[in-house]
C-alpha cells in the first residue's frame, strides 16, 4: 500500500468517513493559547445500545489553564433577576411604573361625611340636606327659649344670616337651608310656638325672596300652622312689609292677624322674655343708632 493510499483511508476512517482531527493547529507565537485536545467524536447515524452508555477516555481538559472572563466581562443581569423573584421590587427601586392605588376610606372621613348631610322627612317626602353648603348660615335660626307656661317654644329668624344673591351658588344654599328651616323647626316646636323675625341689618340683597317665602309657608306643616301664636317682625322695613302686603291675599286670614310689627328691642322685650335670645351684634348696633336718632329728632 501506498502512501497516498494509506493516508486517504487514514483520514476517511474504516467506514469511508472523515475522521476529526485529534489536535488543534497552534498558529502564532508563543502569546497564543495552550492547545487542548479533542476526543474522538464519532458522527454514525447508527447508534446501538453500547455506544450510548460509552464515553471517552482521552477526554482530559485542564480546568485550570482555561482562559475564563474576567468579573467586569459578566453582564449586570441584577434589575432582571429582581423582577423574576419580586415583582413590585422593581416599583420599589424606582425603576419600574408607578400603580394607581385606591384610597383608603377611614372611619373618620365615613363620619364626616355623614356629618356633611342630614337626611329628613318633610310633608312625608325624604329630602337630603348638604350641611357643608349651608354651614355658614346656619345661624339663621336659633331656639330662643321658651314663654308662657313654658312649654311654648320662642324661634328666632335672623335675616342678616342669610346668603347674598350675588353668588354662583345662591338657589343651591337657599334650597338647602330652606330644607334646614323647616326640618329645625319641627325640632323645636312641641306645643305653641312663636317666630321673631329679625328684619333689621338686612340688605336688599340679602332679603328672602318672594318666592323663598311662599314655598316657607307651603311646606309648613298643618301642626306648626295651627301652633304658630304669633309671627313678630323687628325693625320692619319698607321692603317687608310690601312683600306681605303683596302675599296677603295668598295666606288665609287667621295668619294675617298673628303678625306683628316692633321698631325697637326695648318694645320686643315688653312682649317676650330675652334671656335665652341672642342678639346679633349688627341688630344691636342698628337698634342704638335708631333710639339715638329718635331722640335727637325730638
Amino acid at each position: 500500500m501506498d502512501l497516498t493510499t494509506h493516508s486517504k483511508m487514514t483520514s476517511e476512517g474504516d467506514d469511508g468517513r472523515p475522521v476529526p482531527p485529534t489536535s488543534l493547529p497552534l498558529q502564532g507565537g508563543p502569546s497564543q493559547r495552550k492547545k487542548l485536545s479533542a476526543p474522538q467524536i464519532s458522527f454514525s447515524l447508527d447508534h446501538s445500545e453500547d455506544d450510548l452508555g460509552e464515553t471517552p477516555d482521552d477526554l482530559d481538559i485542564d480546568v485550570d489553564e482555561l482562559d475564563t472572563p474576567d468579573e467586569g466581562d459578566y453582564l449586570d443581569y441584577t434589575d432582571h433577576e429582581m423582577d423574576w423573584e419580586d415583582p413590585g421590587a422593581a416599583t420599589k427601586s424606582g425603576t419600574g411604573d408607578s400603580y394607581n392605588t385606591i384610597p383608603t376610606y377611614s372611619a373618620e372621613e365615613e363620619r364626616r361625611d355623614v356629618k356633611l348631610w342630614r337626611t329628613v322627612v318633610i310633608g312625608e317626602q325624604e329630602h337630603r340636606i348638604n350641611m357643608k353648603v349651608i354651614e355658614p348660615y346656619m345661624k339663621v335660626i336659633s331656639h330662643g327659649g321658651y314663654y308662657s307656661s313654658g312649654v311654648n317654644a320662642i324661634i328666632v329668624f335672623a335675616a342678616c344670616f342669610l346668603p347674598d344673591s350675588a353668588r354662583e351658588d345662591y338657589h343651591d344654599i337657599m334650597e338647602n337651608l330652606f330644607l334646614y328651616v323647616i326640618s329645625t323647626l319641627e325640632l323645636m316646636v312641641a306645643e305653641d310656638y312663636m317666630i321673631v323675625y329679625l328684619n333689621g341689618a338686612t340688605p336688599h340683597r340679602r332679603m328672602p325672596g318672594l318666592g323663598w317665602l311662599k314655598k316657607c309657608y307651603q311646606m309648613i306643616d298643618r301642626r306648626l300652622r295651627k301652633n304658630l301664636k304669633s309671627f313678630i317682625i323687628v325693625h320692619p322695613s319698607w321692603f317687608i312689609r310690601t312683600v306681605l302686603a303683596i302675599t296677603k291675599p295668598f295666606i288665609s286670614a287667621k295668619f294675617s292677624s298673628k303678625i306683628k310689627y316692633v321698631s325697637s328691642l326695648d318694645e320686643l322685650r315688653e312682649l317676650i322674655p330675652m334671656d335665652s335670645i341672642q342678639i346679633p351684634e349688627c341688630i344691636i348696633k342698628l337698634d342704638k343708632e335708631l333710639k339715638e336718632a329718635a331722640e335727637n329728632s325730638k
